[in-house]
C-alpha cells in the first residue's frame, strides 16, 4: 500500500504522530511531505503552493491513500493534482480552528477555519483525536456558516460529516512501570508557554499556596517562545524558593523530571487531547486537569477539579499536605500504541 502522508504545519505533536505512525505500520510504503511550524497564516493557506513548487514530482505519483492533517488545504491540492482525488482521502484532526481561544490582539482565523472546513468536505474519511475535537469542529462550523450572507442550510452536510467521523487518539509509546516517586510534592508544568494554556490560573494558585506556607517543588518545562505571557517572569521571581527546573530542558533531563515528579497540572483553555499530560501521567505523576474540553472523557473524577482557581487550590492543597487524599496512579495502558495499532491499520485498509 502506498500512502502519502501530508503534514502542513509540523508542530512537535504532529511530528511525533507522523513518525510513530510510520514506525508502527512499517509494512506500508510511506511518503511524507511536511512543512515547518512557522508563519501560520501563510502556511495554512499556502501549503498546496509550497508543495507544488517544491515537490511536484512526488505529488505527480500515484498513491492508494492520502492521509493529511487538518492544516492541509486538501481541496486545493486535489484541484492542482486531480489524480490524487482517486486515492482514498483521510484527514486527521489533531485540532480544529473553530475551538481555538482568540487573544485580544489576534484577528479572527477565518482563512484557517475555511481551510479546515473545505478539507473536511473534500475527504472520504475524517478522524479526530477526541470526541471533544469532533463536536467542537461541527458546532463551530455550524456557527461559522450562519454568519455567511446567504444563510446557508448547513445542518445536513455538517451532520453528515459527524456521522462519518471516527475517534482515534494519538497513542503514546509503551513504557515499563516507573520507579517509586522520589518527589511526591514536585509539581510539573510541561505545556507551551502561551496564553491559551492559561498560565495565569496556574501560577496564581501557586502564589497562594506558597504564601500559605505549603511545601512544594516546581518544575516549569514545556516549549518556550520568544515572547511569553508576563506571568512567567513574575512567577520565576516569586516562586524562586520552590523552583527545581525552569524552561525547556534536554530530553534526558526532561524525562528524569517527569519520572521524579508527583503531580502534573493543566489549567488550559484549549486542549484537544493533551499529550504532555498523558506522558507525565504515564510516568507516574498524578494528573490534575480542569473539568472541561477533552478531559472528562479521558480522566476519572478523582483527577479533575472544577476548572476554577478555588477548585485547583483546594485539590492541590489537599494532595500536597495530606498523602491519603491522593488517588492511585492512573492506568495509562489504554492510551498506548498496542491498543490503537489495529485501528490505524483499519483506517488505511477500509
Amino acid at each position: 500500500m502506498r500512502v502519502l502522508l501530508l503534514s502542513a504545519y509540523e508542530a512537535v505533536s504532529h511530528r511525533y504522530w507522523a513518525q510513530s505512525l510510520m514506525a508502527q505500520l512499517d509494512d506500508v510504503a510511506w511518503t511524507l511531505l511536511s512543512l515547518p511550524p512557522r508563519h501560520f497564516r501563510w502556511r495554512i493557506r499556502g501549503n498546496p503552493l509550497s508543495w507544488m513548487l517544491k515537490e511536484h514530482a512526488t505529488l505527480s505519483q500515484t498513491f492508494d491513500v492520502v492521509l493529511a492533517t487538518s492544516m492541509v488545504d486538501l481541496a486545493t491540492l486535489v484541484g492542482l493534482f486531480p489524480h490524487l482525488g482517486q486515492a482514498k482521502k483521510i484527514v486527521y484532526f489533531h485540532e480544529n480552528q473553530f475551538a481555538y481561544p482568540e487573544s485580544d490582539d489576534q484577528m479572527p482565523q477565518v482563512e484557517a477555519q475555511m481551510v479546515n472546513l473545505y478539507t473536511a468536505l473534500a475527504a472520504d474519511s475524517l478522524v479526530f483525536n477526541s470526541a471533544y475535537n469532533r463536536d467542537s469542529f461541527i458546532d463551530g462550523a455550524r456557527a461559522f456558516l450562519k454568519k455567511m450572507p446567504e444563510n446557508l442550510p448547513a445542518a445536513k452536510p455538517l451532520e453528515a460529516l459527524r456521522a462519518r467521523a471516527q475517534i482515534v487518539p494519538v497513542p503514546i509509546p509503551v513504557r515499563q512501570t516507573s520507579p517509586p516517586k522520589t518527589h511526591p510534592v514536585q509539581i510539573v508544568w510541561n505545556h507551551r508557554w502561551e496564553y491559551d494554556k492559561n498560565p495565569d490560573d496556574f501560577f496564581t494558585v501557586l502564589f497562594a499556596l506558597s504564601d500559605a506556607g505549603v511545601a512544594f517543588e516546581l518544575a516549569v518545562l514545556g516549549q518556550r517562545f520568544r515572547q511569553a505571557p508576563a506571568i512567567f517572569a513574575e512567577a520565576e521571581q516569586r516562586l524562586a524558593k520552590h523552583i527545581v527546573a525552569w524552561g525547556p530542558q534536554p530530553e534526558a533531563i526532561y524525562r528524569e523530571l517527569l519520572d521524579s515528579a508527583g503531580i502534573v497540572v493543566s489549567t488550559t483553555w484549549h486542549e484537544f487531547q493533551g499529550l504532555a499530560i498523558m506522558e507525565a501521567a504515564q510516568r507516574g505523576a498524578l494528573p490534575l486537569v480542569p473539568d472541561r474540553l477533552c478531559f472528562p472523557a479521558l480522566y476519572p473524577p478523582a483527577y479533575r477539579y472544577d476548572g476554577t482557581r478555588e477548585g485547583l487550590y483546594a485539590r492541590l492543597n489537599a494532595w500536597l499536605t495530606d498523602p491519603t487524599s491522593r488517588p492511585e496512579r492512573l492506568d495509562t495502558t489504554v492510551w498506548e500504541w498496542p491498543a490503537w495499532r489495529e485501528a490505524y491499520r483499519q483506517l488505511l485498509m477500509a
